[in-house]
């Protein structure tokens, strides 16, 4: 197996060499094709990334769980949306169904298949040109590894009052032992040691000062890169120290190096769920990108705009404001924004009332404007619901009206009974208004006009408290100009003379049948519509 995987990395390699002579015009080897699409350099790492919860997205053996084979199946429909890399929530084995504590690092859980079905997703990815990134989590693992169950048997053999010794037993400088009850700690049951165990006391937390632990997931990120994984994403990041980020930045900055000295052009994206000032410290870690949590979740920029509790121009300001603090820690760094994720509420739940459906189509297209590799929760392109509980946040991916259709998953066992709002993909693929085809067309618009996910905002257009227009500039592309109406009133916008270069409309989001103009340098925008501007 490993010398056949070599021989097609030899071959995927001599290949890219020669579409590289093809491309070598282009400044990122990269040409638009007429559909919209774009052919990328291996090496590009901006990207459109959908995330996918694999236990609810799609089932392919008939069991009510998703699984790899269920992904590999959807792939056409993943390309069709026009995203080209993914995210696998873990999918290593797990005593759990969200499979966040590992109990083997170098294996597929049963209930999602096996290596070769890994091995195949892997395979039909790249024939399409999508990169697959892993969730890894290195915080901690299951309290049922074998590492933490060889532990806490060699505890339990002391005799009362011996001191352990960890040439006796190499797992005990694996996690945070002490004989000290204190919080954040539980008990090793039938003795008198405690364990770090900060989320729960099925996750004990790993010691990240060992070079055993980082050996370890040296050899846990070689296995993955070997099978194909293009990078990971790291959970909880700002976990890995309580109360200390330098040291945590210093562990993940380890890690880091490792992955690249393994593979260069492996991504690394990270999640430090805190403020935009905290989070944006762990780029100095050398990682490519960090989640932009400023944006997202209910009380976000992007909601509170679409809400009308927040300006347009905040929106635009604060994208400004970041850049220069992300380039600070990292002049390489690559934003990683994204509007809700596995552990957030749907965002159809977001917003109410005779605009609600307008809302959430215009709040997904200022996550799809933002520079950097942008993110999308499986379902969003949909207007999925779910809240509360986080069994509810990661509900059966909606292929169909029939729970007992092909594919569709039974969904986590304490998820709640509710209803969609907007219908399943059967339903809205047939309905060019539909916030699928809306999503679609945005994912377009972000892949034909690179500058938009490459670009800096290097300009800003005052317009009232609901209404921006800005520009974003990349070395090597054409400039575009974004005018957004967050307003649910229509709009009209004078471009300034010196701004008289761009007058070519071309390309809008439109949430209603009245339509974007532009003459005469007067744009005329809709309520919660998007224009894109180019140069003549």
């Amino acid at each position: 197996m490993k010398k056949n995987k070599r021989n097609n990395r030899i071959l995927t390699a001599v290949t890219a060499v020669m579409m590289a002579a093809v491309l070598s015009a282009c400044s990122l080897q990269m040409n638009r094709l007429n559909d919209g699409r774009e052919l990328y350099s291996s090496k590009d790492n901006y990207r459109t990334v959908y995330e996918i919860f694999v236990y609810s997205f799609c089932d392919s053996d008939g069991d009510g769980t998703g699984d790899l084979g269920g992904v590999t199946e959807k792939l056409d429909y993943i390309e069709d949306l026009g995203f080209d890399a993914i995210w696998l929530s873990p999918v290593c084995p797990s005593p759990t169904y969200h499979k966040y504590d590992v109990t083997d690092y170098k294996d597929i859980d049963p209930e999602y298949g096996s290596l070769s079905d890994y091995e195949a997703l892997i395979q039909e990815c790249h024939l399409r040109n999508i990169r697959v990134y892993n969730d890894m989590v290195m915080n901690h693992t299951s309290s049922e590894h074998p590492w933490f169950k060889e532990a806490c048997d060699y505890l339990r053999s002391l005799e009362p009052g011996k001191e352990p010794d960890p040439s006796a037993c190499r797992y005990l400088e694996y996690y945070n032992f002490t004989d000290k009850e204190s919080g954040g700690y539980s008990r090793v049951p039938g003795t008198d040691w405690f364990y770090e165990a900060r989320f729960w006391s099925g996750m004990p937390d790993l010691n990240l000062d060992s070079e055993l632990v980082r050996t370890e997931f040296r050899d846990i990120a070689a296995f993955w890169l070997d099978e194909g994984c293009d990078g990971f994403r790291m959970d909880a990041v700002t976990s890995y120290y309580t109360n200390d980020r330098s040291r945590s930045i210093e562990a993940l900055g380890r890690f880091v190096s490792d992955v690249k000295e393994l593979n260069p052009d492996a991504y690394i994206v990270c999640e430090g769920w805190a403020s935009q000032s905290d989070y944006s410290e762990y780029y100095a870690s050398g990682t490519d990108s960090m989640f932009d949590f400023g944006f997202a979740d209910s009380d976000g920029i992007i909601a509170n705009v679409v809400r009308g509790s927040a300006t347009a121009d905040r929106y635009v300001t604060n994208q400004i404001s970041e850049q220069e603090l992300y380039a600070s820690f990292n002049p390489d760094y690559i934003n990683a924004p994204f509007y809700t994720n596995h552990d957030m509420g749907r965002s159809a739940g977001y917003y109410a009332g005779e605009y609600a459906d307008r809302r959430v189509k215009m709040a997904g297209a200022l996550n799809l404007l933002m520079s950097g590799t942008a993110f999308v929760y499986y379902g969003e392109e949909l207007g999925m619901k779910g809240s509360g509980k986080d069994e509810n946040k990661r509900a059966p991916m909606q292929w169909s009206a029939d729970a007992e259709a092909d594919g569709m998953c039974s969904g986590p066992e304490n998820m709640d009974t509710f209803g969609m709002k907007y219908g399943s993909y059967e339903e809205q693929v047939k309905d060019p208004d539909s916030v699928y085809n809306y999503y679609r067309e945005a994912v377009r618009l972000r892949r034909i006009f690179p500058a938009i996910s490459r670009g800096n905002i290097t300009e800003v257009i005052s317009a009232d408290s609901g209404s921006a227009i800005y520009i974003k500039e990349a070395e090597g592309f054409e400039p575009v100009m974004i005018a957004i109406n967050t307003s649910s009133e229509k709009v009209s916008l004078s471009i300034p003379d010196e701004y008289s270069g761009y007058d070519v409309l071309a390309g809008t989001l439109n949430t209603s049948s009245d339509k974007v103009s532009l003459r005469s340098g007067v744009l005329t925008l809709p309520a919660y519509d998007v224009a894109i501007i180019s140069m003549g």
